[in-house]
């Protein structure tokens, strides 16, 4: 019985409704995109260094401080600007994924930071992040 109204037990379901999987997915990616606009106005727009649990880095960031003098520090150690070049085209020739954080004290000029992204960008290095308090971001 092909075509009766109530012998529905011979019959194969030959098509699937998408229609309710559709609207999930919908719904999903707007929730998606209105936390995501949410989370990125509270944050700086930076290339953080990724970290996973059980995996280590293979190198670590390239850690640049200027103290309130405008005394550079690479890894903690105090350097010229010829020699924190020197070593990040070092570091940079070593890993070409290379990372830097700079952490420059709030009273020191603002031209000072600029400088050392530019050497960063000049040494190839286009992966940075600036270290920040977490109370400074607030508003």
């Amino acid at each position: 019985m092909a075509g009766g109204a109530g012998g529905g037990d011979e019959e194969m379901i030959t098509a699937i409704n998408v229609t309710p999987l559709v609207d999930i997915v919908l719904v999903l990616l707007i929730i998606l995109m209105v936390t995501a606009n949410y989370l990125a106005a509270k944050t700086i727009p930076v290339d953080l260094p990724q970290s996973s649990v059980g995996a280590a880095s293979d190198t670590p960031p390239l850690a640049i401080t200027i103290d309130q003098q405008g005394k550079l520090y690479v890894d903690a150690r105090p350097v010229s600007e010829q020699e924190m070049r020197r070593g990040i085209r070092t570091a940079y020739q070593r890993d070409h994924d290379l990372r830097a954080v700079i952490a420059g004290d709030g009273r020191i000029q603002y031209q000072r930071v600029v400088r050392v992204i530019t050497v960063l960008r000049e040494e190839g290095v286009t992966k940075f992040a600036i270290n920040v308090r977490p109370e400074d971001m607030q508003n």
